[in-house]
């Protein structure tokens, strides 16, 4: 019965997404003077935004990427390249934003200022542009990116985790209470979601310590502390708030929502299923959530993503009318999660899932959020929850893949995983594709080190 329940489920979600309306907006072939190489994440369509720093200095500066290449912003800024109406006005009031250790400056602009940087930075480096024939400025302006370090991109002051996918909602609730009652009553009627924790995320390329806490497996009378035994990652996207945001007490409508959506990261929100289990009821996940995320270095724009834009399928019963989104979509972004087991040199593919596989869109949730008079801050994240599929393959967890730890996951090495090991290092990739334009996001790794022992607790 639970899996007729399940297929059922899945055939309509299944449908909904191929009546989707399909986008048919041509994609304009730009080239850069910069050779980009073949299914490179950072075109010349992307401009994406991110912080570096190279070895010889401890100066981190606001870049964008092309290609192989790190493109410094600060340095363009500092020669007034940035020339449009909009980036002059904020030279006549000697504000620069860009030479600095995070994006958040820029962020805080509104959005005809982030459109008009990425507009700029596209001419800057096009195929005709005259910044080719400047040795002295293009050895400034340009790094490899393999010989610099990519940093956490915005200093992050809040984080809220929402869970807006349908098919996770009802994959877990089926896994803790069985698919007759996997989604609670409220989760159709409202983006369902809580706070999280800022000061623990982090960028890219940082392994996290497998945490311990309090757990009570279902055969034992009593608690114990423990070592997390199942260590799961989560594939989420994060959004990170910008512009001219609301004050204390006064909400941001549904329609002007998508205004203060700067960009968009890859994130794994790490998980410690078997704490989240015991700690849970009644008021969330706590510890089980607090200890780690990773979030991709790059932040992508709207503007970028514009030409994947897709429609998500129509909200019943209809949501309050605060709620109620013009525009109701997503972005087509192929998503897909690899595991590189602990002791080899090969990741393989787990999970392939998409971005369009959310229920509320972002707009609702930042709505929701606000709705009550929460101010927001420019740099705060949103991660849309876990992103999961109608076909197994998609579902964007171990938790969903295990189906709460009771199947195997096989690799192609002969090891198999319920949930992660010591060495384990889980990648997260993302990009869109179009009429021969890709925009990705790069990637989200981590790996797990070992629990520290239990002296240090005592």
């Amino acid at each position: 019965r639970q899996m007729c329940i399940r297929d059922r489920y899945q055939r309509r979600v299944h449908g909904d997404i191929k009546q989707r309306q399909k986008q048919n907006m041509e994609v304009e072939q730009l080239k850069s003077f910069i050779e980009v190489p073949e299914n490179s994440d950072f075109t010349l369509h992307n401009i994406p935004f991110g912080v570096y720093q190279t070895n010889e200095s401890s100066n981190p500066r606001c870049c964008t990427a092309l290609g192989d290449y790190v493109v410094d912003l600060s340095v363009l800024e500092s020669h007034n390249l940035f020339d449009g109406p909009h980036f002059q006005s904020l030279k006549q009031s000697a504000v620069t934003v860009f030479n600095k250790s995070t994006l958040n400056d820029f962020i805080a602009l509104e959005k005809p200022f982030w459109q008009e940087a990425r507009s700029t930075l596209q001419k800057l480096l096009r195929q005709d542009s005259d910044l080719r024939n400047n040795k002295e400025l293009f050895d400034q302006v340009f790094h490899k990116i393999d010989s610099v370090q990519l940093l956490l991109p915005v200093n992050i002051r809040d984080y809220t985790d929402f869970y807006s996918s349908r098919q996770h909602a009802f994959n877990v609730g089926s896994i803790i209470r069985g698919p007759e009652n996997a989604i609670q009553p409220n989760w159709m009627h409202l983006p369902v979601g809580y706070h999280g924790r800022a000061s623990s995320i982090v960028v890219s390329g940082t392994d996290i310590i497998r945490p311990c806490g309090q757990i009570k497996p279902p055969n034992d009378a009593n608690p114990s502390f423990s070592e997390c035994k199942r260590l799961d990652f989560e594939l989420e996207m994060g959004t990170f708030i910008g512009g001219k945001l609301n004050k204390q007490g006064h909400p941001i409508h549904i329609k002007n929502a998508e205004n203060h959506i700067f960009g968009f990261v890859l994130l794994n929100d790490w998980s410690a299923r078997d704490i989240q289990a015991w700690e849970y009821v009644p008021l969330g996940p706590f510890n089980a959530k607090n200890f780690s995320s990773v979030i991709s270095p790059w932040i992508v724009t709207v503007d970028a993503l514009e030409p994947f834009r897709v429609n998500l399928p129509t909200q019943d019963p209809e949501p309050l009318p605060y709620l109620r989104d013009p525009k109701l979509s997503s972005f087509d972004i192929n998503l897909e999660v690899l595991i590189q087991p602990a002791g080899s040199n090969k990741a393989e593919t787990i999970v392939q899932s998409n971005f369009r596989h959310l229920y509320w869109s972002i707009a609702q949730q930042l709505a929701h959020h606000t709705v009550t008079g929460c101010n927001m801050n420019p740099g705060d994240l949103l991660g849309t929850g876990t992103i999961s599929g109608p076909e197994k393959q998609s579902y964007g967890s171990l938790l969903e893949l295990s189906w709460g730890g009771k199947e195997s996951i096989k690799l192609s090495n002969g090891e198999e995983r319920t949930f992660l090991k010591d060495g384990d290092v889980v990648i997260m990739r993302g990009y869109a594709e179009k009429q021969g334009v890709r925009i990705g996001f790069g990637e989200c790794r981590s790996g797990v080190k070992p629990a520290l022992p239990l002296s240090e607790f005592q």
